[in-house]
């Protein structure tokens, strides 16, 4: 028995819409220009390993990760009722993504950092919300360093029972459970496969 979505008809950003850094129309591509490279591709060098990084003239320092770059990771992650990304749907939006400290003001290169991410569901009682909010998480913390902690919660007043959400995002044990159970594992596997 298929179940009927909770919002059949979300509106719908198409890719250009979105903001992003990636050239468009090309695939994701390695090279010293692409600041997510290290993220996305972790044999390559992370820019607060050594506090630089060398490009083909080898003078280039690499620019730490901002917002943006947070976007990018997440923004592909597929939503699991509709055939659109959650940027597209605008669930994940790029002015919801705080980083705290700022990385441009951090006193050393393992200094920690906290990404807060915000969530807007396509609807106030989306019974999904937590299973987005888990593909958010497992994506940031698969691909960003040990001095990130990653913090995803629904933006306030965007859904029905944001608090609770919001506090089963932010429970560790609840989180380590979730991803134990194989159905909810198999869901959030198959969100991400659209990352890039």
């Amino acid at each position: 028995m298929e179940r009927d979505l909770d919002n059949a008809n979300p509106t719908i950003l198409s890719v250009s819409q979105l903001p992003s850094r990636r050239r468009k129309g090309l695939a994701t591509r390695r090279g010293p220009d692409s600041k997510c490279d290290s993220i996305v591709y972790p044999k390559q060098h992370w820019p607060y390993g050594s506090g630089s990084s060398s490009d083909e003239d080898g003078d280039c320092e690499e620019e730490p990760v901002d917002e943006q770059d947070i976007y990018d990771l997440i923004s592909t992650i597929s939503d699991p009722e509709h055939p659109h990304t959650l940027g597209q749907l605008s669930v994940v939006r790029l002015p919801d993504i705080h980083i705290s400290p700022s990385p441009t003001e951090l006193p050393t290169p393992d200094s920690l950092l906290t990404v807060l991410v915000e969530l807007t569901p396509t609807i106030n009682h989306c019974s999904l919300a937590t299973v987005i909010g888990l593909a958010v998480r497992c994506r940031l913390e698969q691909t960003l360093p040990p001095n990130y902690r990653v913090d995803v919660r629904m933006k306030d007043g965007t859904h029905a029972q944001d608090d609770q959400v919001t506090k089963q995002l932010g429970d560790k044990e609840r989180v380590a459970a979730a991803l134990e159970n194989d159905t909810l594992q198999r869901m959030v596997d198959k969100m991400l496969e659209t990352c890039a």
